[in-house]
């Protein structure tokens, strides 16, 4: 059972109008969105970061940008963003052979050098402590630019409020997600957890 319940996707129509956005990217307005507008100041201005985070400025795509989500996001442990993540990459064009294979993002063919450099920052970023080093920045130097390292850590530090939010929550996992979840990341152990 979540610790606040989520209020009906009308509560406040400017969180409405701009959670609009989220029916392109997972099909739904998330659970999480709908707890935020006890205080609408939030889920507007979380809705708005998450399109600024996602809006694509160079080369990373939306595709990356959600597998960098669901690294970030399987690396805290939060079962909700996880689903989140694999759905979004699935609906924003992420090759079948890496959603298959994104457990293995470090050896599998389907990810190149570039993708695996980022991967791993996302990774390193979302630890606690954090263990971004020397090593990685030179990694990411070599496929990546300043303005693609933000875009990347845009989402690693979004993904690190929605996994604190979504866990401390219990927010309640929607249909759609679950599915991607179970479809995807099942084989590995993925189960709804808290958030049934």
């Amino acid at each position: 059972m979540p610790l606040v319940t989520p209020l009906d996707p009308s509560h406040d129509n400017e969180t409405e109008e701009l959670a609009k956005f989220f029916n392109e990217t997972l099909g739904f307005c998330p659970n999480s969105v709908l707890t935020m507008q006890h205080r609408p100041a939030i889920s507007k201005a979380f809705i708005n970061l998450n399109k600024a985070v996602m809006a694509n400025e160079g080369r990373v795509t939306s595709a990356l940008k959600r597998m960098i989500a669901w690294v970030s996001s399987n690396a805290t442990g939060c079962r909700y963003c996880q689903a989140h993540a694999i759905r979004a990459a699935e609906r924003y064009g992420a090759e079948q052979e890496q959603l298959d294979h994104i457990w293995e993002y470090r050896t599998h063919p389907s990810f190149s050098e570039a993708e695996r450099a980022a991967l791993d920052f996302s990774l390193l970023a979302s630890q606690v402590p954090n263990a971004v080093d020397e090593i990685i920045k030179e990694r990411l130097y070599t496929y990546w630019n300043e303005g693609e390292i933000v875009e990347m850590l845009g989402v690693i530090s979004l993904f690190g409020y929605l996994n604190r939010w979504n866990d401390s929550m219990g927010t309640t996992i929607e249909k759609g997600a679950v599915e991607s979840g179970e479809h995807y990341l099942g084989k590995h152990g993925w189960e709804k957890g808290k958030h049934i």
